[in-house]
């Protein structure tokens, strides 16, 4: 029977021991029956509660015992030991500490999952589930582990690894010989914190350098935990949200703080900059942020690419709770960023205990405790703000179509060669300067330089690893020997060469912000070498730690340890001659077979003078192999001697990786000026391939003068041979700052828009442009409403949907701001749209006196360059219009629909029309569908022609009137 149905639920195993008093009465109340008969009644009663019995031992693990079984006072201990094997009793008592945690448990050569992780597992990794004595079971081999985590991890699991404690040979001398082998949970995996070498194989440099490896391990490229918490003032009605976020695979820690409206616009824009796969909540979270973060987890089609959201105890997100950040070892480093830490806002302080707390159980909370400096995610003092709807709406991170990257402006900037350096190019994408001329002068000096030296720092960072996940792997004392010495061997090279072209930069750079960054890595990267000396590269690559420290004059335990098994095997050695002497062999000497070594091999025919006290190992028709009661004695002896010597050399290892730890801000700092190397190559590289020019950037003024201007990602896709067509724009804050465009549907309105858009986010980030010339003044913020969808989470109609996000705009947008406003008021009736349009329009050209876009199909709002003629200016997209005829050979007078020709080229004045029709025939619309809407459309233009023309008659006549 299936152990999914009719669950019953039981959290007290004496209930389940209890079936064993059931079985008893119920065989009793058949004793009158025959032999036979109580046999045969005896076992399909036997059958039935045996069902019944693993239906609820199953629940009960399900369900997470608050007892196990052997701790129920009301059962005999006999009893418990006939329900439960001991590995399955030591997997309840496990689950019961990690209920919320699929355990993926060592045995021997494999990791099993009982209960309902291993139907969980089984389904998600697609293998097989049995039913093994209690509980179901499913097991995957030990070498595959991290293929299997990390697919049970994307799935949105939390995942715990739970690994023998014991060796053999010492368990075979200890006083609980004959006791199961002690396991514990040994990590905890979720999405943000795939750290440590379990998950994280690692190719060999050879692999590495010829690119071979890419997709051994498929990481996000940002794999960042936020934290949230909100703090309601009463008094002041004001919401205040703090942030952590901390990507824990690379130590980079952001926070947070600010107030907040009911559409939680702000959290949005943060949200979507970081990306996070994982958030940490209080169980009392309000409702909007509920919705929220609902909407953005529900984003995402794919299951692994959703974020996993967990709750959190309220209590724990309490101001007074940060108390715990003093838990655990103080180092003198800690003291030092707890005193930081006190002087944040209160509302980031509540983010900080319930993530180190959560962190505590990753053994991943170091990098908040180091003596590190928090920055900040927001970036409104030093950068261009741009909210989540501009974010979306531009595609500067994704497009719109699947959410994927191809098509958005980072898949454009991006010719990285690094992880690192793909990393941080997303964050200077999504947060551009206010001050980009340092940056400008490297990739201009990248590109006109005929220096052969910035060739050879470029090629120096094809290949890498993830150079910046490796030192944290390092930091946090979790990485594989292998991993290690690809990351200090990296290191070490890269430093040794850039140390090499120290003269060639001094002499042949000019740009500031490239001499600061080369010349100051080679020493920040000098403590590489000193490690990767200590290292024997044969053991390191082959992962054996019992051989790999080169030199142990550093090492007295390991030194120590080393000698007491060479006196072993010493006397293991001169045991020789004794059995040479026993057994009238000279030349006779020890065999290894199947691991087991020091075998004394005898043929079967001298077995006579094998000695009666030895012990036969193995044998085979020719030969029987022996250990003498001295090396039985002595090869006990070895293997503890062995397994203690892992054991320190493990200890060894740790203390080894936290020498290391301690250079790691140093390090991270080198791996920083690397990255911004690769940036800059990069930004170059795009400037160089799609004809861009330098931006001249002008501070003081309100301006955006575009000559030739392209939309990046279009011009990219569309390639040479359907050209995009480039357009102007000219913006003045003291002048026109405001361009109405109309056009006929598709003809490029949207793209124009966007193309100027994103010019201005490419000159702030330091970039060319995709322009013939462009004159920039520096905007603090680019804010935009366009398109037409409700959002069901957040329950706002697609109107409701306008109006939040243009009331953001109007709430925050100054005079140095460009606003982009595409089609606003379509999302109600004809009246409503066009006054809110017309409204809204009017307030940023007479108030906020931003630059501004508005694109419409509303005739009215044209005419508010007569009202502002020396800030509003019309526009249209052109097109070639073949006017239709009236058919004379049709009863009705068939009207057939217009033809239009997109010319995709800015012009000036207003269009008459929107020209739907075409866009109707295009998409197929059946022809008696279009003929009698363009029938439709030739009356409603009259009508209201029509009704113009009395309107302006009447107007006239009451203004006679008034006159007179």
């Amino acid at each position: 029977m299936s152990l999914n149905k009719h669950r019953i639920p039981i959290r007290d195993v004496g209930l389940i021991l209890s079936l064993e008093g059931f079985k008893a009465k119920k065989q009793q109340s058949d004793h009158g029956a025959s032999q036979q008969h109580h046999k045969d009644q005896q076992h399909h009663q036997g059958v039935a509660s045996t069902e019944c019995e693993l239906q609820l031992i199953n629940e009960l693990y399900f369900l997470g015992a608050e007892q196990s079984p052997h701790s129920d006072a009301s059962a005999p201990s006999r009893r418990s030991k006939s329900v439960f094997t001991p590995l399955e009793q030591q997997v309840i008592q496990l689950k019961q500490q990690h209920k919320d945690a699929l355990l993926a448990v060592e045995c021997g050569y494999k990791y099993r999952f009982f209960g309902e992780d291993a139907e969980i597992a089984a389904k998600e990794l697609n293998i097989v589930c049995h039913l093994d004595h209690n509980f179901m079971t499913c097991s995957i081999p030990t070498h595959r582990l991290f293929v299997h985590v990390r697919r049970l991890v994307s799935h949105g699991h939390k995942v715990g690894v739970v690994k023998q404690t014991e060796t053999s040979a010492i368990k075979a001398s200890g006083a609980n010989k004959n006791a199961l082998f002690t396991r514990q949970l040994s990590a905890l995996y979720t999405k943000s914190t795939l750290v440590g070498e379990d998950v994280n194989p690692v190719c060999s440099l050879g692999e590495v350098e010829e690119g071979s490896c890419d997709d051994v391990v498929s990481d996000p490229p940002d794999s960042y935990l936020l934290c949230i918490s909100e703090n309601w003032d009463k008094l002041g009605k004001q919401l205040t949200i703090g942030l952590v976020v901390i990507q824990p695979s690379t130590g980079d820690v952001l926070l947070d703080c600010f107030p907040d409206s009911l559409s939680r616009a702000e959290l949005e824009g943060r949200i979507l900059k970081v990306n996070p796969v994982e958030i940490l909540v209080p169980s009392d979270l309000s409702d909007h942020t509920h919705r929220l973060l609902q909407s953005i987890a529900s984003a995402s089609v794919q299951a692994d690419d959703r974020v996993r959201v967990e709750k959190r105890d309220s209590a724990q997100f309490e101001f007074a709770s940060w108390g715990c950040l003093r838990g655990g070892p103080m180092t003198h480093s800690c003291s030092r960023s707890l005193s930081s830490v006190a002087s944040l806002e209160s509302a980031v302080i509540c983010c900080l205990g319930p993530l180190i707390q959560y962190l505590r159980e990753f053994n991943l909370e170091r990098v908040l405790l180091s003596d590190s400096s928090f920055r900040r995610l927001s970036c409104e003092l030093e950068g261009m703000k741009l909210s989540a709807t501009t974010l979306r709406n531009l595609e500067i991170l994704t497009n719109q179509t699947d959410g994927g990257v191809k098509g958005s402006l980072l898949w454009v900037l991006d010719h990285t060669r690094t992880s690192f350096g793909r990393r941080l190019l997303r964050k200077w994408v999504s947060q551009p300067l206010t001050d980009p001329q340092d940056r400008q002068d490297a990739v201009q000096e990248i590109l006109e330089s005929d220096s052969v030296t910035l060739s050879s720092i470029r090629s120096l960072l094809s290949h890498l690893p993830d150079l910046e996940r490796g030192i944290c792997s390092i930091y946090h004392k979790k990485c594989s020997t292998q991993e290690f010495y690809l990351i200090t061997s990296s290191l070490s090279r890269l430093g040794l060469e850039l140390q090499a072209l120290l003269p060639a930069i001094q002499s042949q750079l000019s740009s500031l912000l490239l001499q600061t960054l080369l010349l100051d890595t080679p020493d920040l990267l000098c403590p590489a070498h000193n490690f990767l000396k200590v290292l024997n590269e044969k053991a390191a690559k082959s992962g054996d730690k019992t051989e790999l420290f080169s030199d142990l004059s550093s090492f007295p335990v390991l030194q120590e340890r080393r000698q007491q098994i060479q006196t072993v095997l010493n006397d293991i050695q001169d045991h020789r001659k004794d059995i040479r002497l026993a057994l009238r062999a000279p030349t006779l000497d020890y065999t290894t077979v199947s691991g087991q070594e020091f075998l004394i091999e005898v043929k079967n025919s001298m077995s006579s003078v094998v000695p009666p006290d030895w012990v036969k190992i193995s044998s085979t028709k020719a030969v029987s192999r022996y250990h003498s009661p001295f090396l039985v004695e002595q090869y006990r002896k070895l293997l503890q001697l062995r397994e203690q010597l892992q054991l320190d050399c493990q200890r060894e290892w740790t203390n080894f990786l936290h020498q290391f730890g301690e250079h790691y801000h140093t390090m991270k700092r080198a791996i920083s000026h690397l990255a911004t190397m690769d940036c800059l190559f990069s930004l170059a590289a795009v400037a160089k391939q799609g004809d861009y020019c330098r931006p001249e950037i002008c501070e003081n003024e309100r301006q955006i003068v575009i000559r030739d201007g392209r939309h990046p990602a279009i011009d990219l896709l569309m390639g040479e041979h359907n050209q995009y067509v480039p357009n102007h724009t000219d913006l003045q804050g003291e002048g026109r700052r405001t361009m109405i465009v109309t056009g006929p549907n598709m003809g490029g309105k949207s793209s124009y828009i966007r193309q100027v858009a994103l010019v201005c986010v490419m000159a702030q980030m330091g970039s060319y442009v995709p322009a013939s010339e462009a004159q920039l003044g520096i905007l603090d913020g680019i804010h935009t409403r366009m398109g037409a969808s409700d959002n069901i989470y957040k329950g706002r109609s697609t109107f409701m949907e306008e109006l939040t996000e243009a009331s953001e705009i109007i709430a925050r947008a100054t005079e140095r701001s460009l606003v982009i406003l595409d089609e606003l008021g379509r999302g109600t009736s004809t009246h409503d749209g066009i006054a809110i349009a017309y409204a809204t329009l009017e307030y940023f050209i007479r108030d906020v006196k931003a630059l501004t876009l508005f694109v419409t199909h509303y005739p009215p709002l044209c005419e508010l360059e007569r009202v502002y003629p020396q800030h509003v200016a019309n526009y249209h997209m052109a097109f070639l219009l073949n006017e239709p005829d009236i058919a004379t050979d049709t009863e009705d007078g068939e009207v057939q629909p217009e033809f239009i020709t997109f010319l995709y080229q800015l012009t000036e004045g207003a269009a008459g029309r929107s020209y739907g029709l075409n866009v109707a025939r295009l998409a197929d619309i059946p022809d008696p569908i279009l003929h009698t809407a363009a029938r439709k459309a030739r009356e409603l233009e009259s009508t209201v022609n029509a009704r113009r023309y009395s309107d302006k008659h009447t107007i006239l006549r009451m203004f006679s009137l008034a006159i007179f």
